[in-house]
């Protein structure tokens, strides 16, 4: 993959990324500072809250990701699996631009 098409592309994920952050980031919490357990009367800002939390977790290892990767594009290694070296497949790049590895060796790796 041609530099400048993989910069597009991490760009457009890393805005993603971070837009998507600031929104669960800007909402704060939903639930008051009264302590509830999930179930009580009034209780449904508590699982909110709780999927936020997670969403935040994830989009913050995303985050990472496109940061891994455009480290990898400055190294000149981008587009090379970090596990063997091998080359990853455009169209796998296109879809997924922070692809670390081949998909034989991602479901191997996750497979663990």
């Amino acid at each position: 993959m041609e530099a400048d098409r993989a910069r597009e592309l991490l760009a457009r994920e890393r805005a993603r990324t971070e837009e998507s952050i600031a929104a669960i980031e800007g909402e704060g919490p939903l639930e008051g500072d009264e302590r509830r357990e999930p179930g009580d009367v009034d209780s449904e800002d508590l699982y909110q809250d709780e999927l936020n939390q997670g969403r935040l977790e994830d989009l913050r290892r995303e985050l990472a990701a496109v940061e891994r990767a455009e480290q990898r594009l400055e190294d000149g290694t981008y587009g090379l699996s970090v596990e063997s070296g091998e080359p990853i497949p455009d169209g796998r790049l296109e879809a997924l631009p922070t692809a670390e590895r081949t998909v034989e060796e991602e479901e191997r790796y996750r497979g663990r």
